[in-house]
């Protein structure tokens, strides 16, 4: 409901750098409380073996898919509000109270608790995100806790304070206000005047809208974003979570109208508590052991994701930047499942009928180390505590898959202070006495074919080939098509030269070739290349090391998400009645020149998200076109994003699942 935004709430004022700081402060740990808030909800969730019938189950599954994208922008909103906050001279602020967060600390309007999902609690949800002037009540129950106060302060005060607002539009509309009135009195190049190298950009994390804030017209751009994600611009954005929250409304009276018993949710504890504190009649104390374990787990993960990230936003040293930001991304994969077995354990020896669920209980302090060489150890370290804890909390594959997780992430850290010695780049000798063709059995290709001539050894590694043809097309004597059993023979070749020449065309890297006669073996490429394959795959060209396994120069990479061979292409974006559309020619991005432009390309395949490459690359549009020149990449693979080739967050919206 658009209203005159202009009058309904009260002016916040920013007069200096240090109340804008304040500000954002108190910005960053709202996203930060509704994150939290949101997963808990998510967490709740059913699933069919908690009695829901399969349409039941579609529908809950859907909405935990959302409100968890949804939480995931809120940390896109967090790490933005870290970016405007380092580019004014601040420092990010990851601090915040425990739940239930006391009457005072917020606006008297803004009621932030730990709530299982329900009615109430999706209105609650739908009120928190609603445009400026939406006039709509909160979610039942939530009015009650609620205390009538005032926190503006009158007069010329020297001392930040915290100011009211009854949408998180309006903290926003008042920060972009703060960020424009500074600009114009202290001038653009004495406002923005922090180091850009500690901002997290997305070049490090596929977080959705997430950008680098380097002057007035970025800032306020940042402050777009997060609005339109959120309120959804008074209602336009059908995307924002506002219209999201209202759309799952809509759904679940559905659900309800069909059977007026359904329960989407757990019996989740309301606002759980780690250790007996003061009275509270809308808290639990979580103390059946089996429950209470967990808890302190999942609480314990949720940490060390949270000081990962302050270090990652603390460290200029790129390598060590983008592990720390790994590990607070990644780490949600290790804490996911064991956050949702946590609701389904009794909770309480003293309250009947209740499960327990996180408290997001936080440490006393997160300030990154000065030095991030030390905090490579710390969190390492602190990572492989929590995997034997695991082993002690848990039962079974999730025991092992939590401690496995989080040892990899332990491992990621260790392995960044030991770095393993760099792979040979030409490929191995031929090893003495094989046969012309090897690995056929009963007339069936094995899975790598070997073919040796006198000049040249032939490789051919079917579940990569792309079917290019530029084998059969090029050497037809070699390659031969159409034939059963063994099919390619080196030495009908019109000369060794060009027959190397025809293996290194090959885009897919299926085949490989070792020379015999003394010639130079193949080296990697003077320049890495990604091509951007229109309604295809993205093709690589470089020292490719994927998952940390060296597998030549060439591949051909899946980014439409149906390849059933993934990571790699297997031509699935030709098939079924909806081919797969892309386009090659993506807009030109930035393409500063490169002080390196070779070396090791790394491609790591996020489980169920993008492909995460480092390295020196040059991303160029299917008709050769320089359109990207980066160090690190988020690229998108399942075939979703509306920002191709590149991450945009989308695999989480459309539940993409990958190893």
């Amino acid at each position: 409901m658009p209203a005159d935004t202009s009058v309904s709430e009260p002016v916040i004022d920013v007069r200096t750098r240090e109340e804008l700081i304040f500000l954002l402060a108190e910005a960053a740990e709202i996203e930060h409380n509704l994150m939290c808030c949101y997963l808990f909800a998510a967490f709740s969730l059913k699933t069919e073996a908690d009695g829901l019938t399969p349409e039941q189950t579609k529908v809950v599954a859907g909405w935990r898919r959302d409100i968890i994208a949804i939480a995931v922008e809120e940390m896109g909103h967090l790490a933005l509000v870290a970016n405007i906050t380092i580019a004014v001279g601040g420092t990010p602020h990851f601090g915040r109270p425990n739940f239930p967060i006391a009457a005072g600390y917020h606006p008297s309007g803004v009621v932030v608790e730990l709530h299982p999902f329900n009615k109430s609690t999706l209105d609650h949800f739908i009120y928190l995100e609603r445009p400026e002037g939406d006039t709509r009540p909160d979610g039942a129950g939530f009015e009650a806790v609620r205390q009538t106060y005032d926190r503006n302060m009158d007069g010329d005060r020297l001392m930040p304070n915290g100011q009211d607002y009854a949408t998180v539009g309006h903290l926003y509309r008042g920060i972009r206000k703060g960020l424009a009135d500074l600009s114009a009195r202290l001038g653009e190049e004495h406002l923005f005047i922090g180091d850009m190298s500690l901002q997290v950009g997305p070049d490090l994390t596929p977080l959705p809208g997430l950008k680098i804030v380097k002057c007035l017209k970025t800032a306020l751009a940042a402050c777009d974003t997060i609005v339109d994600q959120g309120e959804g611009a008074a209602g336009e954005n059908a995307r924002s979570h506002y219209n999201r929250f209202m759309a799952m409304c809509d759904s679940y009276h559905q659900m309800e109208a069909v059977d007026p018993a359904f329960a989407p949710a757990r019996p989740v504890a309301k606002n759980p508590l780690m250790r007996k504190g003061p009275e509270r009649s809308h808290a639990v104390w979580v103390d059946a052991p089996e429950a209470a374990a967990v808890m302190d787990l999942a609480n314990a993960i949720y940490n060390v994701m949270l000081r990962a990230l302050s270090q990652g936003f603390a460290d200029n040293d790129p390598v060590r930047k983008r592990a720390f930001i790994d590990v607070s991304i990644d780490g949600m994969y290790a804490l996911s499942p064991v956050a949702e077995h946590l609701t389904r354990l009794k909770a309480s020896t003293t309250v009947p009928d209740v499960t327990a669920g996180m408290s997001f209980a936080t440490l006393r302090d997160v300030t990154p180390l000065p030095d991030g060489k030390p905090s490579l150890r710390f969190i390492a370290e602190r990572l492989e505590e929590l995997s034997e804890g695991a082993r002690k909390a848990l039962h079974g594959e999730l025991a092992e898959g939590t401690a496995s997780r989080l040892a990899t992430l332990a491992k990621k850290l260790r392995d960044i202070h030991a770095p393993t010695p760099k792979e040979e780049t030409i490929m191995a000798e031929p090893q003495p006495g094989k046969a012309e063709t090897k690995g056929y059995e009963n007339g069936q290709a094995p899975a790598v074919e070997y073919a040796e001539g006198k000049d040249v050894i032939i490789e051919f590694e079917a579940k990569r080939c792309i079917h290019a043809r530029f084998c059969v097309l090029q050497q037809p004597g070699v390659f031969k098509a159409n034939v059963v059993g063994p099919w390619i023979a080196p030495d009908d070749a019109d000369c060794a030269d060009n027959l190397v020449a025809t293996a290194q065309n090959c885009p897919s890297g299926a085949i490989q070739y070792t020379r015999k006669d003394g010639r130079p073996q193949e080296l990697p490429p003077l320049v890495n290349l990604i091509q951007v394959r229109e309604n295809g795959p993205n093709a690589f060209r470089g020292e490719l090391v994927l998952d940390g396994q060296p597998i030549g120069y060439r591949a051909t990479l899946c980014r439409c998400g149906r390849s059933k061979n993934k990571p790699f292409c297997d031509q699935s974006h030709k098939e079924g009645d909806d081919p797969f559309l892309a386009t090659g020619e993506p807009e030109t991005g930035d393409v500063t020149a490169l002080e390196v432009r070779n070396g090791p390309v790394n491609i790591n395949p996020q489980k169920n998200g993008p492909l995460r490459v480092s390295g020196n690359l040059e991303v160029l549009s299917g008709t050769g076109r320089t359109i990207r020149k980066a160090q690190a990449l988020q690229l998108c693979r399942c075939g979703h994003s509306g920002n191709k080739p590149y991450c945009d967050g989308s695999h989480a919206r459309v539940g993409f699942v990958s190893e």
